[in-house]
């Protein structure tokens, strides 16, 4: 059974309907599978099994915050240890992030699409059902799998802490 919460967050002026149960921190990181930029499905908790796990939800790379935070966490990807992964995940089609991230030079964040079943956004609680899109978040896995970070951002223009996030994939390192 899907959770449906209503009036729960705003797009700008006006509330819209999540769907999904919120996830937090202590929980088992729920499985789900997205698609790369080939279309091939990816389940990144398996893929990335017994490393850090940052998962950043975005709307759309195709905005301005959206943009800036994939760029950014692809610029301290570079400075981490190879036993974290970060992935951005968006409802853009595959074929879209493929064009936007070699535009932007992408080469360290795995970006994955979850148009298809919104599977991700509904697991996590993320998915917008007036838009189709997810809402802002972060979230980290421990290498045991169980949530360590988890960050609804209030705003959909509002980018994380990105020192915050680094420095709890660090610390969950151990």
């Amino acid at each position: 059974m899907v959770t449906i919460r209503k009036n729960a967050f705003k797009v700008g002026d006006t509330f819209v309907t999540l769907i999904g149960d919120a996830v937090q921190v202590g929980d088992i990181a729920p499985e789900f599978t997205v698609h790369a930029a080939d279309w091939s499905p990816v389940s990144p908790l398996q893929e990335s099994k017994g490393k850090v796990i940052i998962l950043s939800a975005v709307p759309s790379l195709d905005t301005n915050v959206c943009d800036r935070e994939t760029r950014r966490f692809n610029e301290e990807a570079s400075k981490l240890s190879d036993e974290v992964v970060i992935y951005t995940i968006s409802t853009d089609f595959p074929m879209t992030q493929k064009r936007w991230c070699g535009a932007a030079g992408i080469d360290r964040v795995k970006v994955l699409s979850d148009v298809v079943e919104t599977e991700f956004g509904l697991k996590y609680g993320l998915l917008i059902k007036e838009r189709r899109y997810l809402r802002r978040a972060v979230f980290i896995v421990g290498r045991d799998g169980i949530l360590t970070y988890v960050n609804y951002l209030p705003s959909l223009g509002d980018e994380p802490d990105y020192d915050e996030v680094i420095a709890e994939a660090q610390r969950a390192l151990g």
